[in-house]
């Protein structure tokens, strides 16, 4: 059975598309930048709501609830060894003020020391070019999904 997450896709036309997108944290991620974003996700188990889990991660990722009252499914994919169910969201929000929560890891490996690293270390709004660089290769298709659903 493979792991499941979910996630919001926030976006806004300001003037043209732009997404709001999270950078992985912790020490894997630390010194890479293109494919190391992610839209704000997390694992669900069986029995949750995967609506409610996009909500609760969006807030927990990024410090602020998700800015938007009206969300629009953009499906779910295959990403590695996760399914991910992703909707999407027209808002705006302070990239820049976004606090994450963290969690624990043993660093440097075999250490015995165990350091509290952010989810997400940095957010930011980027264009649907730049976002399709920067985004982790299995959720770029987010991005034609959210660019059909706008056209229409």
């Amino acid at each position: 059975m493979p792991r499941r997450s979910a996630g919001v896709l926030l976006y806004r036309r300001s003037p043209d598309l732009q997404v709001l997108l999270g950078h992985m944290g912790g020490p894997f991620w630390a010194r890479k930048d293109d494919g190391a974003w992610s839209v704000p996700k997390g694992e669900y188990g069986d029995g949750e709501d995967p609506l409610a889990v996009a909500h609760r991660e969006f807030e927990e990722e990024l410090g602020s609830p998700v800015p938007a009252s009206d969300l629009v499914p953009l499906g779910e994919l295959r990403a590695g060894s996760k399914v991910l169910t992703v909707w999407a969201a027209e808002g705006d929000l302070d990239a820049d003020a976004t606090v994450s929560n963290t969690f624990s890891l043993e660093w440097p490996p075999r250490s015995g020391r165990v350091q509290e690293f952010p989810e997400i270390d940095r957010a930011a709004w980027l264009g649907l070019d730049e976002a399709r660089v920067k985004l982790v290769k299995g959720q770029v298709p987010f991005l034609d999904r959210l660019v059909a659903v706008l056209a229409g």
